[in-house]
């Protein structure tokens, strides 16, 4: 039932509380990722280069290379690494 201003009352208070226990399991699942890392960095990795692979896995191959050829182009551009391939265009 509409209550003043239009605005269900019990329906939104529905949604705020639903909003408010994904949001707890949220920050218990962080935590837990969190606890994760700690364990694998107690194991000896590194967790810089841990999660890097973990976004990688998470992107499509053509994304991987697309990023790595304009990173590589960049990387070229400001001499971080050898000059370029030349171009027979």
């Amino acid at each position: 039932m509409a209550e003043p201003g239009g605005v269900a009352g019990d329906q939104l208070r529905a949604f705020v509380e639903r909003i408010e226990r994904l949001e707890e399991e949220k920050k218990v699942i962080a935590d837990d990722i969190k606890d994760v890392y700690a364990e694998a960095k107690g194991n000896g990795f590194d967790v810089k280069i841990l999660r890097k692979v973990v976004s990688l896995r998470k992107k499509k191959p053509e994304e991987r290379e697309e990023e790595d050829a304009v990173l590589d182009l960049y990387m070229h551009a400001l001499g971080m690494i050898g000059a370029a391939p030349e171009s027979n265009y």
